[in-house]
């Protein structure tokens, strides 16, 4: 229903522009994901340890882009934890925690609480050992002794890129491929 209400801008500008800052996103995310991969197998200095220097905020840029590349690092993880809390609830053993409108009981209320508290208590850490921030985002993240285990860290980063290509390749190739096969009129 609220596709078919929708006017003719929001169809045919504003969902195709959404899903292209969508795709551009999940990309970036990838291509950094990948360059921290080929670091991690060049530099030992890209393990996601703490930060080595006593360097005072403001003074050192944490990203090699400047005031772009620190906007752009929050952009992403702002992406990577919508996408997770919209993972977390889309998977099958959790859709009944949804919450409901004016519905909802005290324990499904605190389980909610719960699971948003794990999640960004998560992200920090999530971020820092896929290498899209060098930060240590407010807490001693980077000194938890298993984020020096390179094959840990390696294995992680090559699955969240083996996934998210896998979900790319899924969900955007195989709708653009039925989507032609429509408009061609092959379906048929």
């Amino acid at each position: 229903e609220l596709r078919h209400r929708a006017s003719p801008w929001q169809r045919n500008l504003g969902y195709p522009l959404a899903m292209l800052g969508l795709l551009a996103l999940t990309g970036i995310s990838l291509f950094i994901v990948c360059f921290h991969v080929l670091e991690l197998l060049l530099d030992d200095a890209a393990m996601p340890r703490g930060m080595q220097q006593d360097t005072s905020l403001g003074q050192v840029s944490f990203s090699i882009f400047g005031s772009f590349g620190a906007a752009l690092q929050v952009v992403l993880i702002f992406y990577l934890m919508v996408s997770s809390v919209v993972g977390f609830y889309s998977s099958p053993l959790f859709t009944h925690l949804l919450p409901e409108r004016q519905d909802t009981p005290l324990t499904k209320i605190i389980g909610n609480c719960v699971s948003l508290l794990v999640l960004s208590s998560a992200l920090p850490v999530f971020s820092r050992t896929l290498g899209i921030t060098r930060f240590d985002l407010l807490g001693a993240f980077g000194r938890f002794n298993w984020l020096g285990n390179f094959y840990l860290i390696f294995l992680y980063n090559m699955g969240f890129a083996g996934l998210t290509t896998l979900c790319l390749v899924k969900k955007v190739s195989w709708a653009v491929q039925a989507e032609l096969i429509r408009a061609l009129g092959e379906d048929r």
